[in-house]
């Protein structure tokens, strides 16, 4: 089964009365702005996910910007949409698919297993002049799944210092080179990564996946290959891109990555830790 889901396949399993649950992950600035965003446009039968409320914990200086969730939280969210170990489900956001990715990444880590993203999230899907409607949007059904958290890989910034393999850091090369930081405390990249920009996956307009034969000619380009990359640990800012790249990744059979959820922002956070600068591109 594909990580990725086209908008047509989705609204075939829609009109066909698939059991699938599709949940929107929105993220907005401002209290209600997200639901509400939702509430105004979304896919038939969808379902409401308050990205920043069910899929990352509490911010700070010592877990990043966008820790993990508390497994109590993501139960809640799991409760409320009626989720099983083995549901199928969909996630999209606006089109840009970072908070899809985290979504995807998240559930995946709770315990839910068969987790699609839809491609190129809602702004595909208008484009595609597929069907929207406005309202509440759908309600989920009971559900007796317990969060397993620690089903996807992770890694601890005691264990990113230990580490001697591949550490890849999916920042813009601006970022990562230092030259321009807006968000964290210091600008540059954690001493030994390399450089895969998350975005070179995507088309023109960042949103749609490029076709499995180009991702995988970018990865050789940067020479991460399926020996080195099991076991590699995997960074952002604060896990949004890099679980994004997760998904990508996943999606052309590379597995293994451990997830640095906490990123530069936890990193940057301490003086003490070390910091480089410059591009560096290639394993």
């Amino acid at each position: 089964m594909s990580i990725l889901i086209s908008p047509h396949e989705l609204s075939e399993k829609i009109y066909r009365g698939d059991k699938t649950t599709i949940l929107a992950s929105l993220w907005a600035p401002g209290e209600g702005e997200a639901f509400n965003q939702f509430s105004s446009l979304h896919i038939p039968t969808a379902q409401y996910a308050d990205a920043a409320s069910a899929f990352v914990g509490l911010p700070g200086s010592k877990v990043g910007r966008n820790p993990l969730p508390q497994t109590e939280k993501i139960q809640e969210w799991i409760d409320l949409w009626g989720l099983e170990e083995d549901s199928e489900v969909v996630v999209y956001d606006e089109g840009r698919g970072l908070f899809a990715g985290r979504a995807w990444w998240t559930l995946r880590w709770a315990g839910i297993r068969n987790v699609r993203i839809l491609d190129g999230g809602l702004s595909n899907w208008r484009a595609q002049s597929l069907p929207t409607l406005t309202g509440p949007g759908n309600l989920g059904m009971p559900s007796d799944f317990e969060v397993t958290t620690g089903s996807m890989p992770t890694a601890t910034i005691d264990e990113v210092k230990e580490h001697k393999g591949l550490l890849l850091d999916v920042r813009t090369r601006n970022r990562f080179a230092g030259r321009r930081e807006n968000l964290d405390l210091k600008a540059g990249h954690i001493p030994g990564a390399v450089n895969l920009p998350e975005r070179l996956f995507h088309t023109q307009d960042v949103t749609v996946w490029k076709s499995k034969e180009e991702i995988l000619e970018i990865l050789e380009q940067h020479g991460v290959t399926k020996e080195n990359v099991d076991g590699a640990i995997i960074y952002s800012g604060s896990g949004n891109h890099s679980a994004l790249t997760i998904a990508v990744l996943e999606h052309v059979g590379f597995t293994g990555l451990r997830h640095f959820v906490g990123g530069w922002s936890q990193w940057s956070a301490n003086p003490k830790n070390p910091v480089e600068r410059g591009d560096r591109e290639h394993v």
